[in-house]
């Protein structure tokens, strides 16, 4: 995602609910128990942990590279093992430095003849630059995109692996999106574009896997599985779809992870879903850790070489993971 964070958060703004971090690990808050009499799947924090790590085996999923052809395939291959009508839709986009990248969307879709659906998307890329690192000797380094890309694709697997073993009867339809990450970098000497951002998102937005798609609304997962992960209300989701974030916000408070969705106001970010807004229609919010007593307001490791599988926290999964399974059934 662009790393231009728009000048939204609220001045003076009192953030509170966040995690107790130490070394061994975060204050627990339980899930209520209503989503088993609503026949909720319990969300498996393991398999989307093992999910992530097996993305973060193949190297820095970079467009055009080996470990991109390869992990490719092995999300086609897990999408249809669990049930899934697979579409794969390849592309072509230049970037902003005129470097052709190969686009590899994968779409997963459950139930794809009913007429009630929702979007769940999460790109699986990764930065080609660790132009964020405190280490510039690191610059060139591209990304393991543990939390910023595996992370939501673990959670969205897991989802897909539930959808296989209990029909939840709507139509879910799961984007892996290709190329989000390879937007110019801050010290950029050409013109800055949001549009270099989430290109493997405007190819299908051009051209969807399916003619006249539509769906209910979508929600894009990006960083979703770090230690003290916070998710405010971004400001674009807002703006676009505010609806389904009182919707999304309103059910993590019923069922208990109110310290993970906090209610308030937070930055605006250019992910996905504002080209999935802006192109297609389709109101869609982001679900995305910012970090209100940072300066950097991304989680720590952002577009860093320290984006690794040890960052990575099941209770976070977990999070974000129930809620979505409890939104879906």
């Amino acid at each position: 995602m662009n790393n231009r964070i728009s000048a939204l958060l609220i001045a003076g703004l009192i953030s509170f609910g966040f995690c107790m971090c130490s070394a061994g690990g975060q204050q627990s808050t339980p899930v209520s128990e209503s989503q088993n009499k609503r026949q909720v799947p319990q969300f498996d924090a393991d398999s989307a942990y093992s999910y992530v790590a097996r993305q973060v085996d193949f190297g820095p999923r970079v467009p055009g590279t080996p470990a991109q052809k390869e992990a490719a395939q092995w999300l086609e291959n897990e999408l249809r093992r669990h049930g899934a009508t697979v579409y794969v839709q390849n592309a072509e986009a230049t970037a902003y430095d005129g470097t052709r990248l190969p686009i590899i969307n994968i779409i997963g879709s459950f139930n794809p003849e009913a007429r009630n659906r929702v979007l769940l998307m999460a790109h699986w890329d990764c930065r080609h630059l660790s132009d964020n690192d405190p280490d510039k000797s690191k610059y060139n380094t591209p990304v393991d995109g543990a939390n910023d890309g595996a992370s939501g694709v673990g959670v969205l697997l897991e989802v897909a692996r539930q959808a296989g073993l209990s029909n939840p009867k709507m139509g879910i339809d799961i984007f892996l999106t290709d190329a989000e990450d390879y937007g110019a970098p801050d010290d950029f000497k050409g013109t800055h574009k949001e549009s270099w951002w989430a290109l493997g998102t405007q190819a299908w937005c051009r051209k969807p896997h399916v003619d006249g798609y539509r769906a209910n609304y979508g929600i894009l997962l990006d960083m979703v599985g770090a230690k003290c992960a916070t998710f405010y209300r971004e400001y674009y989701s807002d703006m676009y779809a505010r609806d389904i974030v009182n919707r999304v916000w309103g059910v993590a408070s019923n069922i208990g992870l109110g310290r993970f969705f906090i209610n308030q106001a937070g930055a605006g970010v250019t992910d996905d879903h504002v080209f999935v807004n802006k192109m297609t229609g389709i109101p869609t919010i982001d679900i995305i850790d910012t970090r209100q007593d940072s300066d950097n307001t991304f989680y720590p490791h952002w577009h860093t070489s320290g984006d690794t599988i040890d960052k990575i926290d099941r209770e976070t999964l977990k999070a974000v993971g129930t809620l979505l399974l409890n939104l879906i059934y």
